[in-house]
């Protein structure tokens, strides 16, 4: 009985590794006949595995989709691999944090115990960063709506939240009615999660935060056929997309200028919770938020790029000290002239280069 239970895992197992297997070449790596794997076969089904038989030439199986989830076969790897995703997946998304906890707890109670002191090894504690800023996390029914739309090819009708969070309200000026899109693509990129989707009527590509989406409609919208899209146009659409749907994050200190860079390149290159928006071909305004306002210089400075039209005034003094800072810190060392003097041409060398 010991080797039959084993034998039907090893069947799984194979069935799992590869979309289709001919019978015969089944039946040869587990050392059986055709006889004793039809009938393995009609074991898994009896379990709920959804095993398929495929018509052709020597004939076949494959693993198919079912009405339920039935148990899963994982080896020591796989195991270990999707503990350390349960711990580790970012909160980005509101409503699991309780299925999450409720999926770790089955997993190592059916691990065998080297496997789970293993896990355990890894228990992960989440700090946060300073510059750390996520966005507002995504609601879990909106992600199973839009992911359902997604898979259905069907058109999504929403209202879509302003950038400071408020719903659309028609007595509002600059009111936009529900968007009616063609949804194609959930992105997570930054910590944030994007909708790549397809305007209904004007046919033109656009890009959505999902935390900003009000859904109208629950997946019984009109049907479309799907666009193609490279992993090139999900870069284009996303990474170097300045009209992403990014607000500002909360920080204590928000500051903005002018960058000599085309917008797509600043938008690629820009923190989570910053704002790219064009100027013209060449330039684009940034807007950075940090802890402190020599912080939020430094990240301007990173871009190795001139900066004007810089916003607010605490922010211009900020980079004026750390100009003089760094003009200071390129001054060749001296050695004083005597041990009572320093040599009067070093110093007013040194002062005349941290002058503002």
């Amino acid at each position: 009985m010991a080797d039959t239970s084993a034998r039907i895992l090893r069947l799984l197992s194979l069935l799992e590794a590869r979309v289709e297997w001919r019978g015969a070449d089944l039946a040869d790596r587990l050392d059986v006949s055709a006889r004793t794997l039809r009938r393995d076969v009609d074991t898994l089904r009896e379990l709920g595995y959804p095993v398929n038989a495929v018509m052709g030439a020597g004939g076949g199986y494959r693993l198919g989709a079912g009405g339920r989830l039935p148990a899963l076969v994982l080896d020591d790897d796989q195991a270990i691999a999707i503990a350390l995703a349960l711990q580790t997946a970012p909160a980005t998304v509101s409503g699991i944090d309780d299925a999450v906890a409720r999926a770790l707890t089955t997993l190592r109670q059916v691990m065998p115990a080297r496997l789970r002191a293993a896990s355990e090894a890894f228990e992960v504690t989440s700090l946060r960063n300073y510059w750390e800023f996520s966005a507002a996390p995504v609601d879990v029914v909106t992600l199973r709506t839009v992911g359902a739309a997604i898979r259905t090819a069907r058109v999504l009708r929403f209202d879509y939240r302003d950038p400071d969070g408020a719903v659309p309200d028609p007595g509002r000026p600059g009111f936009r009615p529900p968007r009616e899109v063609e949804p194609h693509h959930l992105v997570v990129w930054a910590g944030r999660w994007y909708l790549i989707a397809r305007d209904h009527r004007e046919r033109t590509w656009h890009t959505y935060r999902v935390d900003r989406i009000l859904p109208r409609t629950s997946g019984g919208g009109a049907v479309f056929t799907p666009q193609p899209l490279t992993r090139g146009d999900l870069t284009r659409l996303v990474v170097q997309n300045p009209d992403r749907g990014d607000t500002p994050g909360q920080w204590q200190c928000v500051g903005s200028a002018v960058l000599e860079l085309p917008a797509p390149v600043a938008a690629r290159w820009a923190p989570g919770g910053s704002v790219v928006e064009p100027v013209d071909a060449q330039r684009c305004r940034l807007t950075i938020g940090g802890w402190s306002w020599a912080g939020v210089a430094g990240l301007f400075i990173t871009f190795d790029t001139d900066l004007s039209h810089v916003e607010p005034p605490e922010l211009r003094a900020a980079m004026d000290r750390i100009s003089r800072r760094l003009r200071a810190a390129t001054v060749p060392h001296c050695q004083p002239a005597s041990a009572d003097r320093p040599d009067d041409s070093a110093t007013a060398a040194t002062h005349d280069l941290i002058q503002p």
